[in-house]
């Protein structure tokens, strides 16, 4: 038997105009391997001997999604399940029979991920799903780090900046925060590893732990300078070569010619294959407005990064695919 539309749902249902919202959300429907993802983490959700019972998993992951990729705090997610029709219509609530999951729910949802460091698990499910539709070759890997900035005000509860984020200099400019460091398949663009740090750690600390040991190439910007030196390079990724770009200084201080039009045509098409690595950061930071921590605490800034590069590999997979289809 269908149920009656509501006044709200039939308005929905006449309208025109697809918002971008919507548009994300129906790719988002689409990319996001759901029976996967429902049936590596089904075993570790509360079943609800007792008290209220618990909201279905996938309904919570739709949440999940629709949070990170808005930007929206817990009761701002409470706020548009209220407001949007689309958004209802994605995580498949009815308000004409319940009500949405409040902030509260979407708060303990969240903490039950960080508790069992589910977070990775969803990365990797993902990562996995898109391995299936061959899009990562695993010859070559980028690697790079940006800072995630955190509040350095010590006007709080507290009266101290989080004691977990670091600063530090870069350029002429003093951050402080945290750092995304990941790896990058250097065919497709989608993030194969993630990695976060305080700020203050270098770069090439972190390289090891971004390779996947496959490689045959590693392209990293001027950070990385001396990996291939790096007996724990060396050990993870036995027969990757090292193409770090050189320093800006070093060209400058080549005397004009042919050698140094070599090395400069060399740069740039080193800066070339770096470029990708890129993208990732600007659907992270700019399309899902994760340019400052929300937390405090690395680990929970960490466990939110999985699910954002999570995101921005489907994000890419679906440019990916669309723009392999023929015209």
């Amino acid at each position: 038997m269908n149920r009656q539309l509501s006044f709200s749902q039939r308005e929905y249902a006449g309208k025109k105009r697809v918002t971008r919202k919507e548009a994300f959300l129906a790719v988002m429907e689409e990319v996001v391997p759901w029976k996967e993802l429902v049936g590596r983490l089904e075993g570790h959700y509360p079943k609800g001997e007792r008290g209220r019972p618990p909201v279905g998993l996938e309904r919570m992951l739709r949440l999940l999604v629709v949070q990170n990729s808005f930007g929206l705090s817990d009761v701002g997610l409470e706020d548009a399940v209220y407001e949007m029709q689309c958004v209802r219509n994605f995580a498949g609530v009815d308000l004409s029979v319940e009500d949405a999951p409040d902030a509260t729910t979407v708060l303990k949802f969240r903490r039950w991920l960080e508790e069992h460091k589910l977070s990775a698990v969803i990365f990797e499910e993902v990562k996995a799903s898109l391995g299936r539709k061959g899009l990562y070759m695993k010859q070559g890997t980028i690697v790079d780090a940006t800072i995630i900035a955190a509040p350095s005000s010590t006007k709080n509860a507290e009266g101290k900046r989080d004691p977990e984020m670091k600063q530090t200099k870069k350029g002429n400019r003093w951050h402080f925060g945290m750092k995304a460091h990941i790896g990058v398949d250097a065919h497709s663009g989608m993030v194969h590893t993630v990695k976060g740090t305080a700020a203050n750690e270098a770069d090439i600390s972190q390289a090891a732990e971004l390779l996947h040991g496959e490689e045959v190439s590693v392209f990293g910007d001027a950070g990385y300078t001396g990996m291939e030196k790096r007996e724990e390079v060396s050990a993870k990724s036995p027969r990757a070569k090292c193409h770090i770009a050189a320093k800006p200084s070093r060209i400058k201080k080549m005397a004009a010619g042919a050698l140094r039009q070599a090395h400069e045509t060399y740069e740039r098409a080193k800066a070339g294959v770096r470029a990708l690595v890129e993208h990732p950061f600007q659907i992270v930071k700019r399309r899902f407005g994760y340019a400052k921590v929300r937390y405090r605490g690395l680990r929970k800034n960490i466990a939110k990064l999985e699910i954002l590069f999570a995101l921005a590999n489907l994000v890419k997979a679906n440019r990916w695919i669309m723009s392999a289809v023929p015209a």
